[in-house]
């Protein structure tokens, strides 16, 4: 399995993991007390540098808050990384 495929595979299990505290009636809003700042801090250990930080507040908010667990923060960000970081090399080649 190449980088790029086992990253994403990492990003999808962690935003598994932010949803699967909602399959526990009851339980959902305790767990993202524990879970919010624990998976802020792999956000930006994943991710580094200033979108590592943004995207890991941006992560501890969407799990602190009540509803907002559906937003795939770290599969969006992989998506920015990966996707996103070709045609932001391709617009500097041109500058």
């Amino acid at each position: 399995m190449n980088n790029q495929k086992a990253s994403l595979l990492f990003c999808i299990v962690m935003d598994i993991i932010g949803y699967a505290s909602y399959a526990i009636p009851g339980l959902g809003e305790f767990a993202d007390i524990i879970w919010a700042p624990i998976s802020g801090f792999i956000f930006y250990k994943t991710f580094g540098g200033w979108k590592g930080a943004f995207g890991g507040l941006f992560n501890f908010v969407e799990e602190i808050l009540p509803g907002t667990d559906f937003i795939p923060s770290f599969t969006i960000m992989w998506i920015v990384q990966y996707m996103g970081g070709k045609k932001t090399t391709t617009l500097r080649s041109y500058n």
